[in-house]
């Protein structure tokens, strides 16, 4: 079974921006485009929990008139894009990858959809998530868990909580995806998928029409096919300049030696050491430092997370409809049944002491690095333990949460080039609201050590003939 091509594999956004200005495509085939590749793989991957044809469709057209006219949006028009159905997307349906009602919670279309749409990107729908965000394996069993494209042979885990969207864009089935990041929600599916994450700073793009699952930590990412493309998508939606790759001389990225570079997978620990030897022979400073509050900002994240989605949902909501829920993700929301007021108080005063101290540690430093995920993605049947869940789910985030209770901003890339089957991804993070100079590191990096291959669906395709 053929399906058409990714419309924007090769050159990424800006290449299918000069094609379509020069009428070499039109937005209405890349949406044509991505619709039977939707159509080809939806059925095995599962990465959408509701696709938009006929609207993604209209809207197409539309843009493609309005270019024929002379009207010109920017580097992102025409663009089609998958949104996590956690943000609402006027048309559509917004279900936070549950079967609880929860639509009062999310509200209207948010600024950040609206800036999407002003830009003129085309939502083809919305993806699969974990139920209320609350998880980063991707495990979703009321709604369906979406398939990581790069095994055909055992399920494996996507990431989460921004699962669909990952898969989306691994598999060639829009041309970026929107997630969300309260943990590792937008970095750890990345690394598990072989795509680039961007992790925003809590404030920089506005969470209404967002469901709140923590709203102090709760922030909007990128998954995109490179570092490139994320850089230029997140200079169009704030209106300044795309920032060139940083020159490797005189970049100085910490490394920290404790907590980071534990429990890790032999692919993880040879593809990350191997990344990090290209970029010192590139004649960037790798220096050793040392967080010794992670194991603090660990207790923060875990209280704060519980204490804000029962806040949110209400009690008497969460209690009414716990059966109905995802075992784990009612298991942990639970917890915060019993965090008392003043407990809840305190966390939020550590939060704001580890992001002062966060900023601090950049003062000699441009960024740091570390693996992003200390495994590679896991099978689906290794999460069926509740035990076993458990253990898993605070080992995979132990490299991302520290940057959501710290408040920096944070990429993955993948750099598991020919060094194994399974993706791996580096995280880089830097100081909050310092995404140019964290961009202009990630494409540095990523122009060191190159973008791996996407997965290959042909075997995916082959099961459904």
């Amino acid at each position: 079974m053929d399906i058409p091509s990714d419309p924007l594999e090769d050159g990424g956004i800006r290449r299918f921006g000069e094609r379509l200005r020069k009428g070499e495509i039109t937005s209405e085939a890349a949406v044509k485009a991505y619709l039977g590749r939707i159509e080809a793989l939806e059925p095995h991957l599962r990465a959408y929990e509701f696709v938009a044809a006929d609207q993604a469709l209209a809207v197409a057209r539309s843009l493609d008139r309005l270019l024929t006219a002379g009207t010109d949006l920017g580097p992102l028009m025409g663009v089609p894009v998958a949104v996590k159905d956690l943000l609402a997307v006027e048309g559509m349906p917004t279900t936070a990858g549950s079967k609880v009602e929860v639509s009062d919670l999310i509200g209207a279309e948010g600024a950040f959809v609206k800036a999407l749409k002003g830009a003129g990107c085309v939502v083809l729908g919305k993806t699969r998530t974990v139920e209320f965000a609350l998880g980063g394996a991707g495990i979703n069993r009321v709604r369906g868990t979406p398939r990581n494209p790069w095994d055909a042979d055992v399920f494996r885990a996507p990431g989460g909580s921004s699962s669909g969207s990952a898969v989306a864009m691994a598999a060639g089935l829009c041309g970026f995806a929107i997630g969300s990041d309260t943990g590792g929600s937008v970095r750890g599916p990345a690394a598990f998928c072989g795509v680039f994450g961007l992790k925003t700073t809590k404030g920089l793009w506005p969470t209404d029409g967002v469901f709140p699952l923590s709203p102090t930590l709760d922030t909007i990412g990128l998954l995109t096919g490179s570092a490139a493309d994320a850089a230029l998508i997140a200079a169009a939606l704030q209106g300044r300049p795309v920032t060139p790759s940083s020159p490797p001389r005189g970049l100085r990225l910490g490394r920290p030696d404790d907590h980071f570079f534990d429990n890790l997978d032999k692919e993880v620990e040879r593809c990350t050491t191997e990344a990090v030897s290209v970029l010192e022979a590139a004649g960037i400073t790798i220096v050793p430092i040392e967080v010794p509050e992670v194991p603090i900002a660990d207790d923060v994240f875990y209280d704060l997370i519980a204490a804000e989605f029962i806040a949110v949902m209400g009690r008497d909501r969460f209690l009414d409809n716990r059966q109905r829920m995802d075992r784990d993700v009612a298991s942990w929301g639970a917890t915060g049944l019993d965090i008392p007021a003043d407990r809840y108080i305190r966390c939020l005063a550590h939060h704001q002491d580890l992001c002062r101290d966060a900023q601090r540690r950049f003062q000699n430093l441009d960024g740091w690095i570390s693996p992003t995920r200390p495994l590679v993605a896991p099978s689906v049947e290794a999460f069926e333990d509740a035990d076993a869940y458990r253990k898993l789910a605070r080992r995979m985030a132990q490299n991302t949460r520290y940057g959501n209770v710290a408040g920096l901003c944070g990429t993955s890339t993948p750099v598991q080039a020919s060094a194994g089957p399974l993706p791996v991804g580096l995280q880089a993070a830097c100081a909050g609201f310092a995404e140019a100079k964290l961009l202009s590191i990630a494409c540095l990096i990523e122009d060191l050590v190159g973008i791996p291959p996407r997965p290959v669906v042909k075997p995916f395709l082959a099961e459904k003939s």
